[in-house]
């Protein structure tokens, strides 16, 4: 009866999903084609049609960003190349695309360096996406749960021994890949940020627009959310200075 269900499922599922997929890759190379035409504002409207309707990917977020980059619209542009950057941060392009986007911005913040073993700890858990870490893991987790049934059922002393050495091995390297997909996941949740869309915003000391002024920040400047209240936002930046804004100066990434 379950696999009756299960093979139903997928007579139902499968054409859907490759449905969605053809739909999307149709919309993703219309918009490609705007973009390489210099249609760029057509090539916005593409491509956030496909983000708008939930599709969420690295690529059509990068994609965008270079559209509304090439339209000049570099806040929206940053928030799209964050958008990327949060789901594959190991992506080369996309990081050089925020470097070189902030070029453009009126704020220079300079963060502190971090220690080094902290800056090597962060390269290593953004080096791959987390779906690419949840694939590893799962094939990881297979192969070394399929290598003990090998040293269940074998017969053979030495390939007895190998098996079971092996997956206790591939079993630990599945556990790191879950860990650190775990850290990554932990990480890009401490660092909720959002980009800066009104050309100037006061930073206020405190949530009401009586509070003294304490700096001023302009578009497309990061920061990081550290709270939310009644349509207030308590912002950090990197240089670590804190304060209030009005949550319609910022769109969170």
């Amino acid at each position: 009866m379950l696999k009756r269900i299960i093979y139903l499922f997928m007579i139902v599922a499968m054409p859907l999903l490759a449905f969605g997929d053809v739909t999307v890759n149709a919309q993703l190379k219309k918009g490609n084609e705007q973009y390489a035409k210099g249609q760029y504002k057509e090539a916005i409207a593409t491509y956030q049609k496909i983000a708008d309707d939930g599709h969420m990917s690295a690529l059509v977020y990068f994609n965008l960003g270079n559209a509304y980059f090439k339209n000049n619209d570099v806040p929206s542009a940053l928030l799209y190349y964050e958008k990327a950057h949060k789901l594959s941060p190991g992506d080369e392009d996309i990081n050089f695309n925020i470097q070189f986007a902030n070029q453009k911005t009126t704020d220079k913040v300079e963060a502190p360096t971090e220690f080094f073993i902290t800056r090597w700890w962060h390269s290593f858990i953004l080096r791959f996406s987390l779906t690419t870490l949840a694939v590893i893991s799962v094939l990881l987790m297979i192969t070394g749960f399929a290598l003990l049934v090998v040293y269940r059922f074998t017969n053979s002393v030495g390939v007895k021994k190998a098996s079971f050495y092996a997956a206790l091995l591939i079993i630990f390297l599945g556990l790191g890949s879950m860990f650190t997909a775990d850290r990554q996941q932990q990480y890009f949740d401490g660092h909720h940020g959002a980009i800066i869309f009104s050309n100037s915003v006061n930073v206020k000391s405190a949530p009401t627009p009586t509070a003294k002024n304490l700096f001023l920040i302009h578009d497309g400047t990061k920061v990081d959310v550290l709270d939310n209240n009644n349509g207030w936002m308590r912002v950090k930046l990197a240089n670590g200075s804190e304060g209030w804004i009005n949550a319609s100066d910022a769109r969170e990434i």
